[in-house]
């Protein structure tokens, strides 16, 4: 069976637009609208960015509705229904199938962790119950656990195994595991600072925190590179460098809730045990994305 690919470029890892008393779903959809509008591939919906692991199960399941409803088919839709809970992570990950997401993020199991055993047997059960591609997301440093390159090549023959986001930083990793699996599983950069290196080993493209801010300008740097603009690729991840950096100064999504707040977007509401961002690292942010064109 040859796996198809989810998306190529950039997909935003979306904010979920809150307020004291939940969702601010007219925020949200001006938001979903904004991002296809300006160009970005894919989205993915109620993942680490998007507070899912803060979300009631009752928001959980309306802000994927809302959201896949919202897009309207106009661009792949990847829902985040990853839990440490891995019979809830099969139950939420059925419920998006039947909404018609094209594919589920699903993140590694935090607190609990797992052995690499627990990890294959977690996601085989989870791929098993659904009935579209799963990525494999890799954030040791949220988890505590990291999928090593021998379990991805475990389970990159599995149908509905189709692709990887990860976040664990290093490229050596990433380069064996792409030694590993060859084309059976697709490979997303869950880092922003390390698009064009991911891209390099055959990646596909990111799920941007950056694209939140600027959706249309992270997926020309990924066409850049496919394109063969090397240079002009690897110029744009630099320039965006610091405002990268500043993105993650503070835990995601203290910043780019600040940011999309400043933009005029929604209100910087988040969820305890994050907090609003500190008043230093604000006015940085904000002269940074000032310095990238953005009107703050």
């Amino acid at each position: 069976m040859t796996k198809q690919h989810i998306f190529t470029g950039a997909a935003t890892a979306l904010i979920t637009p809150l307020t004291p008393d939940g969702v601010d779903y007219p925020a949200f959809g001006r938001l979903i609208d904004w991002q296809i509008e300006n160009g970005i591939d894919a989205l993915v919906i109620a993942g680490t960015t998007g507070e899912g692991s803060t979300l009631s199960d009752e928001e959980h399941r309306e802000v994927l509705r809302y959201a896949v409803e919202r897009a309207a088919g106009r661009v792949p839709m990847i829902a985040g229904t990853g839990s440490n809970d891995t019979a809830y992570a099969i139950d939420m990950t059925k419920y998006a199938c039947e909404l018609g997401y094209d594919a589920m993020l699903v993140v590694t199991p935090y607190y609990n962790k797992a052995t690499q055993k627990g990890l294959i047997q977690m996601y085989k059960a989870i791929a098993d119950a659904s009935t579209k591609p799963l990525i494999l997301y890799n954030v040791p440093s949220r988890t505590g656990v990291s999928i090593e390159p021998a379990t991805y090549a475990a389970l990159a023959d599995h149908p509905m195994i189709a692709a990887i986001k990860e976040a664990n930083g290093n490229i050596s990793k990433i380069a064996e595991t792409v030694a590993l699996v060859g084309d059976k599983l697709d490979i997303y950069s869950g880092n922003d600072d390390q698009i064009i290196p991911i891209l390099s080993l055959g990646g596909m493209g990111v799920i941007s925190v950056l694209s939140n801010l600027l959706p249309g300008e992270t997926s020309a740097m990924c066409k850049k590179f496919m394109e063969g603009d090397v240079a002009g690729a690897r110029k744009m991840q630099l320039d965006y460098l610091q405002l990268i950096n500043a993105l993650f100064c503070e835990v995601n999504p203290i910043p780019v809730k600040a940011a999309m707040n400043a933009m005029g977007f929604c209100s910087e509401d988040i969820r305890l045990p994050l907090t609003p961002m500190e008043d230093a690292h604000r006015e940085n942010l904000l002269a940074l994305m000032r310095k990238a064109g953005l009107e703050v």
